[in-house]
């Protein structure tokens, strides 16, 4: 697991849920490359109302049967690290946007898992 703590760098990549990368979701192929390069983590939201560059509004409101709502995907990790997962983001998003913002790590810690089930037991690896 990778160590993280103190000065980190917050990656949050805003596209399209219908955005695709060879017939696969967007943000799935943005989440397996970040893990695939070692990231400490990458979560992506999904939200209910948003617009960008095209100033076309997206909702799950009204009859618009949920298309293409905002989704967010975040990472997390040390500025070097972040930085050096960008050219793979300029690959991958042709449409959207790429913020970073400095934040503060004040905790991360993974679970262990149990000896049989693969569960966690809970125990701290801080």
């Amino acid at each position: 697991m990778t160590s993280l703590g103190g000065r980190a760098l917050r990656l949050t990549v805003y596209i399209g849920e219908d955005d695709t990368w060879h017939h696969k979701p967007l943000y799935s192929e943005i989440v397996h490359r970040a893990h695939a390069a070692g990231l400490a983590g990458a979560s992506v939201f999904r939200g209910i109302e948003g617009f960008g560059a095209s100033s076309r509004i997206h909702t799950s409101r009204l009859l618009s049967l949920s298309e293409d709502l905002p989704v967010a995907v975040v990472v997390v990790d040390t500025e070097e690290r972040v930085r050096a997962f960008l050219p793979q983001l300029d690959e991958l998003v042709h449409e959207g946007l790429v913020t970073l913002d400095a934040c503060e790590v004040v905790r991360y810690v993974g679970r262990v898992a149990g000896p049989d089930t693969g569960d966690a037991k809970g125990k701290s690896q801080l």
